[in-house]
């Protein structure tokens, strides 16, 4: 964002795959706040920017290395107050005066507990009331020297120096991960630093709607927009919001790939042409696409057949709406870590996602994408401050590249039918438990396996299938849904005995870091 009046807190990335969830704790205080790379923040930037507080990211790279990545040293002389994270803690103790080393059985990967070890601080107001806090690890070198002026104030079994602060100069450093899910009270650290940092809290999604808006003004000006609608959450509210922008100057594109659940594409084209009264092409490529992913097992292969033919068929409906400049997508920033660092950082690549890394420079249009920075439950937040129904804002994600990835192996016709059926069962009966909305994501993924089984007096030899459901905040980690025994039965029941093709179901009950939540 720009030219925002609203006091402001920098972050500074340094390539952790979290680092836009301080950003998202942050939002939820009411706090503006920017991610920047490491190495774009210069002094001259520092002082333009005049940032009220200062937060430095976790990341990846070890400070004993040469060339690791630093912050410029100005960001300790503009007198406001700076915490570190994980390798931010490390780079805030090198370069004052500290310590860092690596080895010695210290590491900590994961769930940990802290507990106090000097007088209470105003940044850990509301921790320690039962004696410890959980929090999450995720270091290989550790502090091994305070820097001068620095005291420690909670340690854990492999970080004697977990929360250390200067109070003089409001400096502060913890080793762990506030921003996650996984540390409990993480948020309450955050509230405290930022009223220590004096913000008042005044950034709302109101407020994230009409700047929005406007930049979305600015950059398309009078030229038309094309819109790659899926009819998921993602990209119908980005639709709403550019249509709220620029009025009928956007036309959607909704592009049928074969890879949809049942009965979507009927529901999609009905809601957008007949609800929303906004310009939509239905777009049925459904045999350019399977012919094109037809033998195809690799799911990094299938991924970036099915991005290129979103390219292309964009490229080929934009030749049909007459001044069309840009091209809008519903790009969230899980969809960004999982491709590549955000705004240019460090962070490693998981995956690719068809809506990440540009355009090809033949298709003419640019990228309009208004949700970049957002995370699920910000979108559906924003969707409810444009007045999307609540029935609609809660539905589970669903990727872009659909099917397709609950489909290891070769993709076929007849198992891509085995699959909705079976998907639609699973969601019916998660929905008759009343289920639905307790769980982040749910679905079937039809194994690339034939299993031999008995139904009725007859051998049969059908396809496997499992059961995903995992429970999250942020879409970045999720944990599987705990159902009962009764439940996976009965909808193992149902699936057997409604879907001709299927003979076995499993239910995985793995949990996933950043970018693997999908099957594959």
């Amino acid at each position: 964002m720009s030219q925002i009046s609203h006091d402001r807190l920098l972050i500074i990335d340094f390539g952790s795959q979290v680092t836009q969830l301080i950003a998202r704790r942050l939002r939820e205080l009411n706090v503006y706040c920017e991610i920047h790379p490491f190495q774009t923040v210069t002094p001259a930037f520092l002082s333009d920017f005049a940032p009220k507080a200062v937060i430095l990211s976790g990341g990846p790279a070890s400070v004993i290395d040469a060339g690791s990545p630093h912050p410029p040293e100005q960001v300790f002389d503009l007198g406001v107050p700076v915490l570190g994270i994980c390798y931010g803690q490390q780079v805030m103790m090198q370069m004052l005066g500290g310590r860092v080393e690596s080895g010695d059985g210290t590491a900590e990967f994961g769930r940990a507990y802290v507990t106090a070890s000097a007088d209470k601080i105003d940044l850990l107001t509301g921790w320690f009331l039962d004696g410890r806090e959980q929090v999450w690890m995720s270091h290989g070198d550790h502090v091994a020297e305070l820097a001068p002026g620095f005291a420690v104030y909670g340690t854990s079994p492999n970080a004697p120096y977990a929360i250390t602060a200067d109070l003089t100069r409001n400096f502060f450093a913890v080793q762990f991960h506030p921003e996650v899910h996984h540390t409990p009270n993480g948020k309450t650290l955050y509230e405290n630093f930022v009223r220590l940092a004096g913000f008042s809290g005044d950034w709302t999604m109101a407020a994230y709607r009409e700047e929005a808006i406007r930049l979305i003004r600015e950059q398309v000006g009078d030229a038309k927009v094309i819109c790659g609608l899926s009819g998921g959450v993602d990209s119908s509210v980005a639709a709403v919001l550019i249509h709220e922008a620029i009025g009928d100057n956007l036309t959607c594109v909704f592009v049928d790939h074969g890879l949809l659940r049942q009965n979507e594409a009927e529901e999609v084209v009905a809601m957008f042409r007949d609800n929303y009264n906004i310009p939509l092409i239905h777009a049925d490529e459904s045999a350019l696409f399977l012919g094109e992913l037809d033998g195809v097992s690799d799911p990094e292969t299938k991924r970036k057949i099915i991005g290129r033919l979103f390219i292309d068929v964009f490229q080929k409906y934009a030749h049909q709406i007459d001044g069309a400049k840009f091209l809008a997508q519903g790009t969230l920033y899980p969809d960004v870590i999982e491709s590549v660092s955000f705004s240019g950082g460090p962070s490693v690549t998981i995956k690719s996602h068809h809506n990440v890394g540009g355009l090809p420079e033949k298709m003419g249009l640019k990228l309009v994408e208004p949700l970049r920075e957002l995370f699920k439950d910000e979108v559906r937040a924003l969707g409810h401050e444009l007045g999307l129904p609540a029935s609609f804002i809660g539905r589970h994600p669903f990727p872009g590249p659909g099917l397709a990835i609950r489909c290891p192996g070769e993709i076929t016709r007849e198992k891509l039918a085995i699959l909705r059926q079976a998907d639609a069962v699973f969601i019916d009966q998660i929905r008759r438990h009343n289920l639905y909305d307790e769980i982040w994501q749910a679905f079937v993924a039809i194994l690339p396996v034939r299993t031999v089984g008995v139904m009725g007096d007859g051998r049969t030899y059908d396809f496997a299938c499992a059961l995903r459901a995992v429970t999250s905040v942020d879409g970045m980690t999720a944990d599987y849904y705990p159902f009962t025994h009764d439940f996976l039965g009965e909808t193992a029941t149902r699936i057997i005995n409604e879907v001709k093709g299927i003979n076995r179901v499993t239910y995985d009950i793995t949990s996933k870091p950043p970018g693997t939540i999908e099957w594959e």
